[in-house]
């Protein structure tokens, strides 16, 4: 009896294992409707036209990648059942309402596990529109937007709404207004993505324990956005070119901002209400400003980055002195002992190392007379090594009624740890 029903078993899951072949010509919803749950079905190149609705846990593969057309109208593909795999499909043409959010591939609630690998979504108004879909993996995908159309009238690449558990891996994504839209989604992973020619690479929105790695972005207004977030951890990834920010720091606290390069940009970090937060590792070399820091950013690790050959190192609006190279009150309470101190490289810092231990003897001090005189007037920067000039700045040490608040380093590092920083110079915005 019992082995009667052990073969019973095998044949009923068989039974859900079915693979059906459509070829061009064939209607692929028709296939969709006579597949069973766990069935795959295999798409012939081929170009299929329609608004094509999966309702069921089935494996769509294309053979030689057949097209998906929405022809301009709703969801190309839409998906409302856990489950689903796309892949090796060019999906485009679909509508462009913003109302309606008309995606390439549209994710429904509940189309949790979807997996949507090594597919070509192409003048869509969405690439593809996640909403309450949990432990999705999108991979390998290349993603373009409707790229004549303004940035404001342009859907995102992918848009990850009120979701937990994603995986963003490995896709390419241009043209779109932002390559990622990141709201109310928790635990995910962003690594190996390239993010480029749109408004923001990555906008996050109110959205915990992410991990944001190794992703390249370039050629946007902005790289990288962390607004309303909070314990973000922000690793190895390279921002460059970006014609404003290269990463943004918006009302953040308890992340880990560590071993980014952000180059060419106009402004490197704009780091903006902003508490217990640590910044180690980082290169920030050739942009217009450095770190433009305000509203009150403070409490925060700033250890071990190199700030080189920025025409501005650090833009500081604040009341008083914010001292940078120290852990953050939270980690180490206060007040922070110098000896615990780990500074920054200064690539303008003309203090000396008298013991050679590789620690400036004098503190570097961002925003003083002599910064803030070039700044006015730009032509001084051509006297910064002379003697005068130097004088000029020790006149401003010794009497502080001259001085504005600045971020100060107690601890300024003499040689950079990034030794191959020179590469990361002229990646500048295309026509900056």
């Amino acid at each position: 009896m019992l082995i009667c029903s052990l073969l019973l078993l095998c044949a009923t899951v068989n039974a859900q294992a079915v693979t059906w072949r459509v070829n061009a010509g064939e209607s692929l919803q028709t296939a969709i409707d006579r597949a069973s749950p766990s069935d795959t079905i295999e798409l012939e190149r081929g170009h299929y036209v329609g608004n094509f609705l999966i309702d069921k846990a089935l494996t769509l593969r294309g053979i030689r990648r057949p097209t998906l057309s929405g022809a301009l109208k709703g969801d190309t593909l839409r998906v409302t059942s856990p489950d689903v795999t796309l892949e090796g499909l060019i999906v485009r043409d679909s509508g462009d309402s913003l109302k309606d959010q008309n995606a390439g591939i549209y994710l429904r609630p509940g189309a949790h596990r979807a997996v949507v690998h090594n597919c070509d979504l192409s003048y869509n108004l969405f690439g593809l529109w996640i909403e309450k879909a949990n432990d999705v993996r999108i991979e390998s995908n290349l993603i373009t937007g409707k790229r004549e159309y303004n940035s404001s009238q342009r859907g995102n690449g992918i848009q990850l709404y009120n979701t937990t558990g994603a995986r963003i891996i490995n896709n390419n994504i241009s043209f779109v207004r932002d390559a990622l839209y990141v709201d109310v989604s928790h635990h995910a992973v962003f690594k190996g993505n390239k993010l480029h020619h749109s408004r923001y690479g990555s906008h996050y929105m109110n959205s915990y324990y992410n991990l944001w790695e190794d992703n390249d972005s370039y050629y946007n207004r902005g790289g990288l956005a962390l607004m309303e977030v909070r314990d973000q951890v922000v690793r190895g990834n390279r921002t460059w070119g970006n014609s404003d920010h290269g990463i943004m720091l918006r009302t953040l606290q308890d992340s880990v901002i560590e071993d980014n390069i952000i180059a060419g940009n106009n402004r490197g970090f704009f780091i903006y209400d902003v508490e217990y937060a640590t910044l180690v590792g980082n290169l920030v070399v050739d942009n217009q400003v450095g770190v433009h820091l305000s509203a009150g950013s403070t409490r925060n690790a700033v250890q071990r980055n190199d700030f080189i050959a920025n025409r501005e190192q650090v833009r500081y609006v604040g009341a008083r002195d914010e001292v940078w190279g120290c852990p953050h009150p939270k980690q180490r309470g206060e007040p922070v002992p110098i000896g615990l101190c780990a500074g920054n490289h200064w690539g303008n810092y003309l203090g000396w190392d008298r013991d050679g231990n590789g620690v400036g003897d004098v503190p570097y001090e961002a925003n003083d007379m002599v910064d803030r005189l070039s700044w006015r007037h730009p032509a001084v920067k051509l006297l910064l090594a002379s003697p005068a000039v130097q004088a000029l700045r020790l006149v401003g040490q010794q009497f502080p009624i001259l001085r504005v608040p600045s971020v100060v380093d107690p601890k300024p590092r003499m040689r950079p740890t990034h030794q191959q920083w020179n590469e990361w110079r002229d990646k500048h915005f295309p026509g900056q």
